[in-house]
């Protein structure tokens, strides 16, 4: 029986294990559940075993011969980006009539 895991859950194993929407999009493609995850965090003892990002990012290469690093945009982002940038051209555009020399 197949355990379909909440999004609570991977916000979970993404805060815990310090991880990016790109990183858990690669475990989930290598099919990996947030509880492994979190089990694969090192302990203080463990130096020789890596984080848990890297591990993912290793695996995934080794299986796939690519990493994903493009971070996927939420199209509000892109519109407030957008705003953000016309207001600063046009608060750059504007000169004040009383700093004109003439």
């Amino acid at each position: 029986m197949a355990v379909k895991w909440n999004s609570q859950a991977w916000a979970e194993a993404k805060k815990r294990c310090r991880l990016n929407e790109a990183d858990i999009q690669m475990a989930k493609e290598l099919g990996m559940t947030p509880k492994s995850l979190i089990k694969n965090i090192p302990a203080p003892n463990q130096q020789w075993k890596a984080p848990v990002k890297v591990w993912i990012r290793d695996l995934y290469e080794e299986k796939f011969d690519r990493v994903l690093t493009v971070k996927p945009v939420l199209s509000e982002e892109i519109k407030r980006k957008t705003k953000k940038q016309e207001e600063q051209i046009i608060s750059e555009r504007w000169i004040d009539e009383e700093d004109l020399p003439f």
